[in-house]
């Protein structure tokens, strides 16, 4: 069955798109925010991804950049911002359709299928340059010779972080709360020891970095 990812912070809408979507053969997966969003993406592999663009966290513009930045899953915003300046911005950042909110379900899923219909059979699970080295989402990393390089779990949860927001800036305290725990939050010193390590892993001159950033006083994003 093909795989739908509902993204929408209304406990509400995602119900009913999943009651109905199930009903019409879909397999259904749902996120109440944008964070969810990437990380189910990546982890679910979905055929098409169904986003509202007013989420808690992320701004829906935001989570297809984010997407964009490393995978073509089909997308269509649902969304109650009706202006076209909307319309044309979630479209030039790589949306492949945009539905108003209220809507009926029966042109949903018609919409669905026109988007699919013109989308590639996905291939292999999506990878992310980082340089010459491919950052597989599953956790593995291959350096430019197509071997592995030997992360750290720690580096991976950074590195992992960094890559599923792309161009996007993850503030020191987000980081250090994730990877280690809420109670190292100023332990920033970890961060710069780890960052340094992936740098001298990953890129090709770690004393200049191009893809792993520091932004000072404020934290980290990767850049393409």
């Amino acid at each position: 069955m093909p795989r739908v990812l509902v993204v929408d912070d209304s406990p509400q809408m995602r119900a009913t798109l999943r009651l109905n979507l199930r009903a019409r053969q879909y397999e259904v997966a749902v996120a109440p925010d944008g964070n969810g969003a990437l990380t189910g993406a990546a982890d679910w592999y979905p055929d098409l991804v169904i986003l509202d663009l007013g989420l808690p966290d992320l701004d829906g513009m935001d989570v297809i950049r984010g997407l964009r930045g490393w995978s073509q899953v089909p997308i269509i915003v649902l969304s109650g911002r009706t202006g076209g300046d909307d319309k044309v911005e979630a479209l030039d950042a790589g949306a492949d359709d945009y539905v108003t909110k209220p809507f009926g379900v029966e042109e949903l899923v018609a919409r669905i299928r026109a988007v699919t219909r013109r989308t590639p059979v996905a291939g292999p699970r999506p990878t992310v340059d980082v340089g010459r080295n491919a950052v597989d989402l599953t956790g593995i990393v291959y350096g430019p010779d197509g071997g592995r390089v030997h992360l750290t779990p720690t580096e991976w949860g950074l590195l992992e972080i960094l890559v599923r927001h792309p161009g996007t800036l993850i503030s020191r305290q987000r980081l250090l709360a994730e990877v280690w725990s809420p109670k190292h939050v100023d332990a920033v010193n970890y961060l710069r020891v780890y960052l340094a390590s992936l740098r001298r892993k990953l890129e090709d001159d770690p004393s200049r970095p191009r893809h792993l950033i520091t932004e000072p006083g404020r934290g980290y994003r990767f850049d393409p």
